[in-house]
């Protein structure tokens, strides 16, 4: 009878493989968070330092282009002889941008166009003067017996034109969950930055609607964001009792924050003097809107969104007091931004643990 041939099946010990792989694991991940930490962490720290030190320049002094040492902002003098606008390229309620040259640097040149808004242009230029920083568009020059500023120029326009950005070749690989949610980021740390600012606590008051809001922020080439237009920046002091009211007119719609909208219904007509103040919150419950904005509709866009759906939900509290701070809200868009980080170098790792 013939025999059948035996295999001798070999079996690895599952506990060394298993062992070997772990080991691995733990190693790719200490390595990443390693990576992850000295990224962010040169990130944070760098961005940190350039609010106080933005430009590497002492006040009243800016450093553009190829400049290799820094010139004290411009005066009347130097803009009237060296300054030569091209072409209109804004207007607003208070003033009127034109592209300009200076020392073949492209600059812009903003003038007064209503004469009754001198104290809203006056109030912009010492805000601007006041709040030099990484989040705030460069001082240049500027004189005021003939209300005119100087600033530098960026091409790419307001954060309104974001979207129309990345449908252009040049910069369609930027159009990327990542890189929309560092804007967003950019655009939270300015309004912590305004809400503790040198000054105290400042309210972005000139965002009354989404389109508004976007065309107060610059996109600069690097694709970071600046904050522009300082015209409507009034200050709150909750221990001195001095709340804000943006604006003499009534505020209507879903976007402005609850606090903002007249309190009396339809039966009672508007009173300026019967609006009651309110605080900085009001620019908490604009930043779901306008980051939902900023992620737009890519890859992965969702997936930030619903990270993000506890701290958005909690910027909608009716009540102000119930909204986080921005330095809440911005600690809460870093921790999600490194999780999502974390999970999508390591797709899988928190099940494989």
């Amino acid at each position: 009878m013939e025999k059948k041939p035996h295999f001798i099946r070999r079996e690895f010990p599952p506990r060394e493989v298993s062992s070997l792989s772990l080991v691995l694991l733990l190693v790719a991940v200490l390595l990443l968070n390693a990576f992850l930490y000295l990224y962010l962490n040169k990130f944070y720290i760098s961005s940190e330092r350039a609010e106080t030190d933005p430009i590497l320049c002492p006040f009243g002094h800016f450093k553009l282009g190829a400049m290799k040492y820094c010139s004290p902002w411009l005066s009347c003098e130097a803009i009237n002889k060296e300054v030569r606008k091209l072409k209109c390229v804004g207007e607003g309620a208070v003033k009127k941008a034109f592209l300009s040259e200076w020392k073949e640097n492209k600059v812009v040149l903003s003038q007064l166009t209503n004469s009754e808004l001198k104290e809203d242009f006056l109030h912009g230029l010492k805000m601007l003067k006041a709040l030099q920083s990484k989040h705030v568009v460069r001082l240049l020059g500027y004189c005021e017996q003939q209300f005119t500023i100087l600033t530098e120029y960026h091409p790419l326009g307001s954060l309104r034109g974001l979207n129309e950005t990345l449908h252009i070749p040049r910069y369609k690989g930027m159009n990327t969950w990542h890189r929309r949610f560092m804007l967003a980021i950019e655009y939270v740390s300015i309004i912590r930055y305004l809400h503790s600012s040198p000054l105290g606590t400042l309210v972005m008051c000139d965002s009354n609607d989404l389109d508004k809001v976007l065309s107060q922020y610059l996109l600069k080439s690097d694709f970071h964001i600046l904050v522009n237009d300082l015209d409507a920046l009034p200050l709150v002091n909750k221990s001195a009792g001095r709340l804000v009211k943006c604006g003499h007119r009534e505020l209507q719609g879903e976007f402005v924050a609850p606090e903002q909208r007249w309190p009396y219904g339809e039966e009672v007509l508007f009173e300026d003097d019967l609006m009651p103040p309110y605080d900085e919150k009001t620019d908490i419950w604009k930043i779901p809107d306008v980051s939902n904005f900023v992620l737009g509709h890519v890859e992965g866009s969702d997936v930030v969104r619903l990270h993000l759906f506890d701290i958005h939900a909690a910027c909608k509290k009716k009540d102000p007091a119930e909204r986080p701070s921005a330095q809440e809200v911005l600690d809460t868009y870093r921790k999600v931004l490194t999780l999502l980080i974390q999970e999508a170098a390591m797709p899988g790792t928190r099940e494989m643990l």
